[in-house]
């Protein structure tokens, strides 16, 4: 956590100020008729992919930071975080020479890959609590009326997906001695998963796949359309077996040294 400090606040830093910048927009669109007839005519496939589906309105509040923050980027920030720092602290220092060093201490692999996992897990619940003030009181200045439980419930689904997918960069780490794998793997489930879970509706060969879906699972426009929780308990599972894996991967090969 020492390590990645700058990172963190730069990132917990960033998404306060993208909120903020947000929801200043709001009140210009707030009720607008014209901007919810342009999105009536937009293709089945966007409304689909980018959330628009449903009883999201983007001319209110809660459709509004569904459709601008929730259906793509706040969970692709989380997601970003979660890779670039469970890539860092497990692969990284492999390739940097420096993990073999931490392991000649009296510390099992396991315990240092748990350690390192909930490392992580802080950086994550940091980045999204401070999502959630900052939506919070953005919400009271620029009167966007964001239902504060809901919001809660969407932000536990943007921490569930972005630590599987960190979780995933650690087991990818502990599998192989490559920093570039253990971002590119999981940022390919990412993306994959989210267009499977933005598109299976109107693609009916991609329907079978969506159970594979980590954005499936979270569901769309927590917002307007509530959260799922049973949901949520699916993904917490998988992300639980992402550092069952880690844990599993990292005692059966060699480490690399420098």
């Amino acid at each position: 956590m020492s390590d990645h400090r700058r990172s963190l606040i730069g990132w917990c830093g960033g998404v306060t100020l993208y909120v903020v910048l947000l929801a200043a927009i709001f009140p210009s669109i707030e009720g607008s008729p014209e901007l919810g007839n342009l999105l009536e005519n937009y293709p089945e496939a966007l409304k689909s992919l980018f959330g628009l589906t449903g009883a999201v309105d983007i001319t209110r509040g809660a459709g509004f930071v569904d459709t601008e923050l929730f259906s793509f980027m706040l969970p692709l920030l989380a997601i970003a975080l979660a890779i670039g720092s469970g890539a860092r602290t497990l692969a990284g220092e492999e390739e940097a020479g420096r993990l073999e060093l931490v392991l000649a201490y009296p510390v099992s692999r396991r315990s240092a890959v748990a350690a390192k996992a909930a490392a992580v897990a802080v950086e994550v619940t940091a980045f999204c609590a401070i999502a959630y003030v900052a939506l919070a009181l953005a919400s009271q200045l620029f009167d966007l009326g964001l239902p504060l439980g809901r919001l809660a419930g969407g932000l536990l689904g943007v921490f569930l997906l972005a630590l599987l997918h960190g979780w995933l960069a650690i087991a990818t780490g502990a599998a192989l001695p490559s920093r570039a794998l253990a971002i590119g793997v999981p940022a390919a489930v990412a993306a994959a998963g989210y267009l499977v879970g933005g598109l299976h509706e109107l693609a009916g060969w991609l329907d079978p796949f969506r159970f594979a879906s980590s954005f499936w699972w979270v569901g769309q426009a927590p917002l307007s359309n509530g959260v799922d929780y049973s949901h949520q308990l699916v993904l917490a599972l998988a992300t639980a077996g992402a550092l069952a894996l880690a844990l599993v991967l990292v005692e059966r090969r060699d480490l690399e040294t420098a």
